[in-house]
């Protein structure tokens, strides 16, 4: 692999002025002369290949994303198939373990994190009026990091010799995945499993640090920290998580692959499982913030846009975002109460665990506050940003539950656990992703999706999501443990209406990939640089404003230079998404 990327940069060393063709708002490319500048990006699969563009570079990110998830999700769907009786033999035991284990990476590292990645890099940089991140190469490269991991993680299940897949779970628990005693995990498909994710690791971390420098270097004069718009302090915010968190998965993950090829014991001795599960979770819970505070902040973003008003209390959200951020390093051994810890360090670990809740629910009151009295549009990106704020709920409220002390050593490792992540990650990530690639469809693709498949699309995803897990949830409370491919007769009904769920998720999932490539294909062009009818409500904003000088200009890279406000639009028709009020309002 290491002799893959030299070769790929002593290729790409060769490409003249391949900086050249990035869309800035006069045409140009930084450090350049004019007369070296061109204003056509190369057309077909080399643009793709060499583009520094951060719009282009959004873009790979969302397909690769939308590959994962089609991938953890067919792979969750033979998993479900597999539990409709007890004692089904559809698939294998360890072939189960293993699809569990991918299954978890993928969603996670492969579809959460890239996704996020996605929207960032095509928005953020118009959001704050910047010509592009801050370091448009390593932008780029931070994406073309991440085929080459979902490969090694996926190595195991390709024909390769005798190489098997990891059957670790996500979690990667020692003394297992040290390979030690009589089982599997000695196998070389472990090894490629660990060296795919400390790949994805690497990409995530540069990206994170591009985005830090993009928004405190690259903001527009007239975007200052107060009305910088909420989206992008949740990346912001992400960003500075990640970079604390991922570094130290990356070093376990180096000392792990150590113990398992050059004989150290950093995790085969005597209280090497322990350390691993510090290691770990010191960076896992933060990781699911990493995942949640972005998609917090699209429907922070979109959520108004539909509801006729601005966010109510701008401010506390950006500050509870900021806790959250802050809280997040402090709470990782709740996921270890059972683990026989000093009963002292767990009561702390729990109290910090409970008062990270509080600026979630901060979050949570702005957004039923911010509908309420408000003039709602019940279009799908909405529909999906109500099903967030529900799914949230019910997520946070079980995790709550579980951040008790005696409660957790009841449900520990049963399927409520399940339940409760699942309604966060899919239920909560997924559908504020939704929200936001149908809200952002007609600026990426120039074209309107279908309505009435998004809103299919949206009722099935909110019924399944909520069949299957709710299911899981009461499976939890009937004390089924989890990562198990067989049970007990009496949990039957309950795993046969999670499959139910399951599989009325994967109708709803098969909706969304028809209208959203069939209507990028073929629907009508949009010929409206306000699609969403924002400016009747003063909402419109930077992005838009970018569109529509797209559309009037109608060069793909951008019209000229324009003196728009933060937000976008014209001075006259725009307020500030959030923080200060412009001083012509201050009477109002």
């Amino acid at each position: 692999m290491g002799l893959f990327l030299v070769a790929v940069a002593a290729w790409v060393a060769r490409v003249e002025n391949w900086r050249s063709y990035t869309p800035v708002a006069g045409g140009g490319g930084y450090g350049q002369e004019d007369s070296y500048v061109s204003n056509e990006k190369p057309s077909g699969v080399i643009r793709w290949l060499t583009t520094v563009d951060h719009k282009d570079i959004g873009l790979l990110y969302g397909a690769y994303a939308l590959t994962a998830f089609v991938v953890g999700g067919l792979m969750v769907v033979v998993m479900r198939l597999e539990l409709i009786n007890p004692g089904q033999t559809l698939i294998s035991n360890t072939f189960y373990n293993s699809l569990l284990t991918s299954h978890g990476i993928t969603m996670l590292f492969l579809f959460g994190t890239p996704i996020i990645a996605a929207f960032a890099n095509y928005l953020v940089p118009l959001l704050i009026d910047a010509e592009d991140m801050a370091f448009p190469r390593i932008n780029a490269i931070a994406f073309w990091l991440l085929p080459p991991a979902a490969l090694l993680i996926w190595a195991g299940f390709f024909p390769i010799g005798d190489i098997i897949p990891a059957q670790t779970a996500w979690t990667m628990y020692t003394p297992l995945s040290v390979g030690e005693g009589l089982g599997n995990q000695g196998n070389a498909g472990v090894d490629l499993f660990l060296l795919g994710l400390h790949l994805s690791g690497v990409a995530t971390t540069m990206g994170a640090i591009n985005f830090i420098a993009t928004i405190f270097t690259e903001r527009g004069d007239k975007v200052s920290w107060a009305n910088l718009d909420i989206f992008s302090w949740t990346v912001l915010t992400q960003s500075g998580l990640i970079l604390f968190a991922f570094p130290l998965l990356g070093s376990a993950l180096v000392m792990l692959l150590f113990d398992r090829n050059f004989g150290t014991t950093f995790f085969a001795g005597e209280g090497g499982a322990m350390l691993w599960q510090h290691l770990f979770w010191f960076f896992g819970h933060p990781e699911v913030y990493v995942l949640v505070l972005p998609p917090m902040g699209i429907v922070s973003y979109v959520l108004p846009r539909f509801a006729g008003r601005r966010l109510f209390g701008f401010k506390f959200v950006v500050y509870s975002t900021l806790a959250i951020g802050v809280l997040s390093f402090g709470v990782w051994a709740h996921h270890m109460f059972a683990t026989g810890m000093d009963p002292r360090l767990r009561a702390s670990f729990m109290a910090v665990s409970l008062a990270i809740a509080i600026p979630s629910a901060v979050k949570t009151f702005n957004w039923i506050t911010t509908m309420w009295n408000g003039r709602v549009r019940l279009t799908t990106p909405m529909l999906f940003c109500i099903g967030f704020v529900s799914n949230f709920i019910i997520g946070g409220v079980t995790g709550v539950f579980l951040a008790s002390i005696p409660v957790d050593l009841v449900l520990h490792d049963t399927y409520y656990v399940v339940g409760h992540f699942h309604y966060v990650v899919m239920g909560a990530i997924a559908f504020a992703g939704f929200a936001g690639l149908y809200y952002w469809y007609p600026l990426y693709t120039g074209r309107m999706y279908q309505k009435t498949l998004g809103k299919m699309h949206f009722w099935l995803s909110m019924i399944g999501t909520n069949i299957t897990f709710f299911a899981m949830i009461l499976l939890g409370y009937g004390g089924m443990p989890r990562r198990y491919a067989n049970y007990l007769p009496q949990f039957a009904t309950l795993h046969r209406l999670a499959t139910l769920g399951a599989l009325i998720l994967l109708v709803g999932q098969i909706i969304f990939v028809w209208n959203f490539v069939q209507s990028w294909l073929e629907a009508p062009k949009i010929k409206d640089g306000d699609p969403w009818d924002l400016k009747d409500s003063g909402l419109y904003t930077a992005e838009w404003d970018w569109f529509d000088r797209k559309l009037q200009t109608a060069i793909a890279d951008g019209g000229e230079e324009a003196d728009v406000v933060p937000d976008g639009g014209e001075e006259a028709d725009v307020v500030p998404d959030g923080g200060q009020e412009p001083e012509s309002d201050a009477d109002e």
